[in-house]
């Protein structure tokens, strides 16, 4: 899964090389990959325990995001994805749980927290929390609705 969302990611990125048709295919698949990370975001947070470095659904989740930055960059998708039901209440809920678990441990979602000494950590969750904002901003781009919500 983790292979197949990073392949997405490619494509989607690649704003040059994206027909007309695969951009409707994208559109098509954006719902359900909010749902998805709606239903798995939660699963982010077990990273805070050193033994869950490595749990494939959080991964899957970190990817999840990592396509919907991408494609809430794009304003064809932007447009859809903003009036997606709940997903933009759900970044907001997921940043203040991750906000508050980097508060309670090692805060492995964000790079300046993650450097000790003079060697920098490497995790899978790096950055997590300023891809939650990249999202939460692209979500309340000309979307004074959505401003308002957050």
């Amino acid at each position: 899964r983790v292979t197949l969302l990073e392949l997405m990611m490619m494509k989607v990125s690649d704003k040059n090389s994206v027909t007309s048709e695969e951009m409707h295919v994208f559109m098509r698949h954006a719902d359900f990959l909010a749902v998805c990370f709606q239903e798995k975001c939660g699963a982010v947070l077990k990273l805070t325990a050193a033994a869950d470095a490595e749990d494939e659904e959080a991964l899957v989740t970190i990817r999840l995001l990592d396509v919907l930055c991408e494609m809430t960059s794009n304003n064809g998708q932007l447009e859809h994805l903003q009036t997606f039901p709940g997903l933009l209440e759900t970044a907001i809920d997921t940043l203040r749980l991750t906000h508050l678990a980097g508060k309670q441990a090692v805060n492995i979602f964000t790079a300046t927290h993650a450097v000790t000494g003079r060697e920098e950590i490497s995790h899978p969750a790096m950055g997590f929390k300023s891809h939650l904002i990249r999202l939460i901003g692209n979500l309340c781009y000309k979307n004074k609705e959505n401003q308002d919500k957050v």
